[in-house]
Parts: structure tokens; sequence; C-alpha cells
């Protein structure tokens, strides 16, 4: 599953809001340091949908605020499509 996700670092709190069917923002506490920010991002989502760490795989966005995630799910976890 692919999801869009727009990063907010520096927050004070962290968390996702989902916007859309496929679309999220996810705040995180770490600074866009040499990718600090998009890993905690990341294990927030896999934290999100339930799935291990390594089944969420950043495909676009490196180095930008706005990412593309593909997401791994069971068959009986797709209820976020």
């Amino acid at each position: 599953m692919l999801v869009k996700v727009k990063f907010l670092p520096n927050s004070k709190k962290e968390g996702v809001v989902k916007k859309s069917n496929s679309s999220f923002e996810v705040r995180v506490k770490e600074k866009p340091i040499q990718g600090k920010a998009t890993r905690r991002g990341s294990e927030i989502l896999a934290e999100y949908f339930k799935v291990p760490r390594s089944k969420v795989r950043l495909v676009r966005g490196f180095r930008s605020k706005n990412k593309i995630f593909d997401i791994l799910l069971e068959k009986s976890q797709n209820k976020y499509n």
C-alpha cells in the first residue's frame, strides 16, 4: 500500500494524523538531520499500521518533507485502504 506522508520534524508531540485514505501527516520530535526524522517517522508509521519496521519502506522523498512510503500489510490488515 503506497501512502503519501507529510513530515513535520522538530514537533513537540509525536503522532500520525490521517488526512485521507492514502494521505497522512506524521509529527516527529527528531530534527531533520542525517535522516533521523525520517527513521523515527517510519517507526511511528509502523506502530500506526501495526506492522514490523521492516515492512515500511521509503520510496520517494528522501530529502523532502513530502514522502511516499510503501507499507506491506497482511491481507487481514487492509482495512486502511
